[in-house]
Parts: structure tokens; C-alpha cells; sequence
């Protein structure tokens, strides 16, 4: 850790990181999200604590105590929030389970988890429960944090049994909890496999919180915009980050389609997402300005070349001329301010995380002057590792590891760290916890290179790697990326393991599908256009040119458009959007026995 480095909040563990920041911070904005009535409303430090401990007392008194299993199943909305303080706060160990989980998911999280008790949002995640309750013994309440059900024991009714209990009844319940208990059992995604629950301490994500803050990430005062489910760990980082520094939480109305706009309303400082939103906005503004044709297309394209030019000489530290200072002004105010007011035209730091992105959708923001930058982490490491920031940033890297983190690259090229942020290991299966965690060491699975300056590059995921017939080993992520860089393409899933040359299974952007409908004057039949052959012949193209950037062995020789888009319901990509190769490749097993038959 930095020697300058000064704790923002003084609290050991994360059941005393609310009260802490209560005390500093009571009439500052904690929460800001829209009531029933579509009015953003704002809940204060005082107003959030508050009730925190009487949810904290209230879980108390039905017995819920230290050690215990308390899940969470809801979107990201601030009562998740409350009720995820108030159970460390009680002691327990909160199991944070997607939203969009199936009943047979929830299942075996909560039965492996042994949860004592779930928090479900509503009446579609209690319908969830039902279903499954009676193959769960060891789960004894189930609570609804909106409105009333059969069954369930609701909010108020928490509430009121809290109220009942005292500030010193409050205290004495956080303060009894200790830096080596459990804060998270925190399932992974299982891309390869079934989720393995991922345990973290109250310790861990305090030496986290730490890194975050030596970081300058984010600071106090400022709003963070968070849509990100809260079942993830970039999510609850995000979350736990914004209290300990004393700034404000700003929630999406959950609503795909509202984030944009809430972005707008909000103008936060701060806003965490995943690859998929930056590359959507992206893709739309490209789109809408290509669509104007003429002169106006023709000066986005324009200022983009100048944006680039202009950032490169800055990020060299060398001073642009005349002329190109006269041109990017004029870009500025024409083009890249737009591109920033979609953001509410505020924002400090952007981070993308969870999965790769594409370092030119990066260099574009960085023309446009969004301050956007990749970061690195796992659930095995609390959440980060690595991260680019204001200052240091090399686009196509994940940044640099931040202080109190130790990276090295095994022989075999795999990403090793050692960090008081690395997680206690994997709940009930000390066998991976073995595999994963040697000499202190954590192998990360991820293959990746570090350059003389420390920035770090990641090539691929170890079980990713493809190994032809011919022993050759191919990593499939960078070639998909090239792949989906074709307005077309939603998804590329690349084949090939044990196979004599690589195919690719592509799945259709339906707005860009509607577009390009409409261009070929079939605007009434989009979804035709899927077996078009003017589909096939703008991605011949695409996959022509994206061959002749790697050697003969990793060059596509043929690909099938898939007729729906990869989805979780779909069961082919997780609640992060990240790809289950396994699960693709028997699913399509046909097809793409018919692409080698061919």
C-alpha cells in the first residue's frame, strides 16, 4: 500500500462501513433513485443507516445470527442494497443470486449455500421460490422486500420487529463482526462448469476498497450511475466503493432502455458497466450519423480521424499544432460533445469491465473525450487487480496492478496474483480451492503478458484456448472481436478445438438487422434478411478482411448465421453476457458438424 495512502473510512470490516460513513457524511445524498411517482427521490446517509439497523435488528429476531446464509434474489434497486448491509451488519454472510437466474440456478445456489433465509424482490422472484421451497430444508424464511405475499414475511414487518431494538442493540451487532468472517458467498458464472461459490471476508473486500481508493477511481461526493447487477462483484465493488468515500449511488429505473436516458437526468461522475452498453452507443451513434449521409456523415468520420490524431500526440506528451488544435475544437463542439452528453455529459471516470472490449470502441471514446478505461478482475480477487486510469492509460491493456496487488506470469503464460484482496477459496470444495490457490499464489486461468512499464495484457482464458487437429493453440476471443466489429454482428463464437481448420457460429444485431433492411428496401421483413444473401455477402466480406490479419491456422473458412441471438434464457451466455463455449458447442452441434461436412 502507498505510504501517502489514507483511509477515507475507518471501519475494519463492511458491517461497520455504513455507520462509519453515516457519522461523517449524515445529511449528504447516499441513495439516489425514482419513486412510485417517476420523480428521482434521494435518501441521506442518516436516512440509509437508519433503516439498516432496524432491518438488521428485524433479521436478528428471527434468529438470524453469525455465520448464518442469508441470499438476496432481486435487480439492483436500493433495497437490495438495505437488506445487504443489514445482513453483514447481523453477522451473516450474504449469497448474492442473479435476477434472471431460473428456478433450478436459484436452486442450487441456495441449497448448496445452505441459506438460512432469502430476500426475493417481488412477486416474479417469490413465484421462483415456491416452486422450489420444497426441496430446500434448510431454508427457514423467506422475505419480500416490495409489497405483501402468502408465504413470505414482508419489509414493514421486518422493520417494525427492528424498531423494537436500540442504536447500542445496532452496534454491538456489527461491531461483534471480525475482518476473517465471511461477507460473500459469491457464485461464479460458470462458463466451463457448475458455479462454484466464491468465499470472501469482510477483510478481503476492505483491502479492496483500499486499492479502489489509492486508485482515485472514484471520489467523494461524486454520483455513480449503477445498473450492473448486484449478484456481481464489479457491481458490489461499485456499491461499497460509493459509501466508503462518501458519495451517492444512483439507481437505474431497471429498464434496458432507460439507462441512457437516466444517464442524461443523473449526469453522474461515475459510471461502471460491462462492454456490451459502451459498444450499443457506440454502434447507434455511428449508425444515426452514417444514416444522415452526406455532409453531416462525412464530418463524423472527419472527426474521428482528427480525435485519434489529436489524442495519440497527447498520449505521447507532445503538443498538437495549430491546425489540428483549430480542428478538434471545431470537432469538439460539432461531434464529440454530442457523443458526451449522451452520458449526461459529466462524467469523470467510466469503467468497463467483466469482459474484454474492443480496443478501437476505446479509441473512439477516447477521441470524443468520454473518459473510459478497462480494468481487470475476478470474483476470485474481490473484485479488481488491474486498472488503466486518468494519467495511465494504455488502450489494449488492462492497466496496472493497483497497490497491494502482486502479478508474475507462470511459464505456461498463465496471470498469477498475490493480494490481501484474493478470496478464502471455493465454499465446500477444497480440492479447487487447492488448484486455484498454490503457495499464495492465484492462478487466474487467464493467459497474459506484462510489459516493461507493468501494464498488463490479457490473451485469453487457459480453458478457452482452441488446440487444432494439427496441435496448433489459437485464442478465439481476438478473432471474434474482429469479427464483431461489423455493424451486423451481435455475436461470433469461433470453433475449432480438435478440429482441422476453425468455423464460426454468428448470431445477427437486430437494430443494425433493421438498418440494413431498410437500406435494401425491405424494411417490412428485417427477419428474412437473416438468410439474405446480401446478409452473407456483407459477412464474407467482414470475415475476408479479418483473415488477412492472422496467419492461415487462425483464419475462419466458414461460418452459419444462427437464427436467434445468443441469451441467458437461451442458457448459451451467463448473467454477465460472457459466452459458454460448452454449452454452445453441444447445442449446435448439428450445425456445426454440417460446417466440417461441408
Amino acid at each position: 500500500m502507498s505510504d501517502t495512502y489514507k483511509p477515507t473510512n475507518r471501519s475494519r470490516t463492511l458491517a461497520d462501513l455504513l455507520p462509519n460513513s453515516a457519522a461523517a457524511h449524515g445529511a449528504d445524498g447516499a441513495f439516489l433513485f425514482k419513486n412510485d411517482a417517476g420523480v428521482w427521490e434521494e435518501s441521506s446517509y442518516d436516512q440509509v443507516v437508519a433503516e439498516v439497523q432496524a432491518l438488521t435488528l428485524g433479521l436478528r429476531s428471527l434468529g438470524i445470527q453469525r455465520g448464518d446464509k442469508v441470499a438476496i434474489l432481486g435487480n439492483t434497486r436500493p433495497e437490495w442494497s438495505l437488506f445487504d448491509f443489514a445482513a453483514m451488519s447481523a453477522g451473516a454472510t450474504v449469497v448474492p443470486i442473479y435476477q434472471s437466474n431460473s428456478p433450478s440456478e436459484c436452486q442450487y445456489v441456495l441449497e448448496h449455500s445452505e441459506a438460512r433465509a432469502v430476500v426475493v424482490e417481488d412477486e416474479d422472484q417469490l413465484a421462483k421460490i415456491r416452486e422450489i421451497r420444497d426441496s430446500l430444508p434448510a431454508l427457514e424464511h423467506v422475505v419480500l422486500m416490495i409489497g405483501e405475499a402468502e408465504g413470505a414475511i414482508s419489509t414493514d414487518e421486518i422493520r417494525k420487529r427492528g424498531e423494537a431494538g436500540s442504536p447500542a442493540d445496532y452496534k454491538a451487532s456489527y461491531e461483534a463482526v471480525e475482518p476473517d468472517d465471511l461477507c460473500k458467498i459469491v457464485y461464479t458464472s460458470g462458463t466451463t462448469g457448475p458455479p462454484k461459490g466464491c468465499m470472501i471476508s469482510h477483510g478481503n473486500y476492505r483491502a479492496m476498497l483500499d486499492m479502489a481508493d489509492t486508485a482515485n477511481i472514484i471520489e467523494e461526493g461524486e454520483t455513480s450511475y449503477l445498473f450492473l447487477p448486484l449478484a456481481h462483484v464489479f457491481a458490489l465493488l461499485i456499491q461499497y466503493g460509493m459509501i466508503d468515500i462518501g458519495g451517492r449511488i444512483a439507481y437505474w429505473e431497471r429498464d434496458q432502455l432507460k439507462i441512457v436516458p437516466n444517464l442524461v437526468e443523473v449526469k453522474p461522475e461515475s459510471f461502471p458497466s460491462v462492454p456490451r452498453i459502451f459498444e450499443k452507443v457506440h454502434d447507434t451513434a455511428v449508425a444515426a450519423a452514417e444514416a444522415e449521409g452526406g455532409l453531416k456523415s462525412a464530418i463524423f468520420r472527419w472527426a474521428f480521424r482528427v480525435g485519434k490524431r489529436y489524442r495519440k500526440l497527447e498520449s505521447e506528451g507532445k503538443k498538437p499544432g495549430f491546425l489540428l488544435k483549430k480542428q478538434f475544437n471545431f470537432a469538439d463542439k460539432a461531434v464529440f460533445s454530442k457523443v458526451r452528453d449522451i452520458f449526461g455529459g459529466n462524467l469523470r471516470v467510466a469503467i468497463s469491465g467483466a469482459a474484454p472490449i474492443d480496443p478501437e470502441i476505446l479509441r473512439f471514446y477516447q477521441a470524443a473525450g468520454v473518459p473510459l478505461f478497462e480494468a481487470w478482475g475476478m470474483t476470485e480477487t474481490s473484485t479488481g487487480g488491474t486498472t488503466n486510469m486518468p494519467g495511465a492509460n494504455r488502450i489494449g491493456t488492462v492497466g496496472r496492478p493497483v497497490d497491494g496487488v502482486q502479478l508474475k506470469v507462470a511459464e505456461d503464460g498463465e496471470l498469477l496474483m498475490k493480494g490481501d484482496n484474493v478470496f478464502k477459496g471455493y465454499y465446500k470444495n477444497p480440492e479447487a480451492t487447492a488448484e486455484t490457490i498454490t503457495d499464495g499464489w492465484l492462478h487466474t486461468g487467464d493467459i497474459a503478458s506484462i510489459d516493461g512499464d507493468g501494464y498488463v495484457s490479457i490473451i485469453g482464458r487457459k480453458k478457452e484456448i482452441i488446440i487444432t487437429a494439427g496441435g496448433k493453440n489459437i485464442t478465439p476471443v481476438n478473432i471474434e472481436q474482429e469479427v464483431k466489429r461489423h455493424p451486423l454482428v451481435s455475436q461470433c463464437v469461433v470453433i475449432g478445438d480438435r478440429r482441422p481448420y476453425l468455423i464460426a457460429l454468428i448470431t445477427l444485431d437486430q437494430e443494425a438487422l433493421t438498418r440494413f433492411a431498410a437500406e435494401q428496401g425491405m424494411l417490412d421483413e428485417p427477419s428474412a434478411m437473416i438468410n439474405s444473401p446480401l446478409v452473407r455477402e456483407e459477412l464474407e466480406k467482414q470475415i475476408e478482411e479479418v483473415n488477412k490479419n492472422f496467419a492461415r491456422v487462425e483464419q475462419i473458412k466458414r461460418f452459419h448465421i444462427l437464427p436467434n441471438d445468443l441469451s441467458q434464457e437461451g442458457g448459451e451466455l451467463t448473467p454477465t453476457l460472457k459466452i459458454k463455449r460448452p454449452v454452445i458447442a453441444t447445442k449446435y452441434e448439428k450445425e456445426i458438424d454440417e460446417l466440417y461436412a461441408s
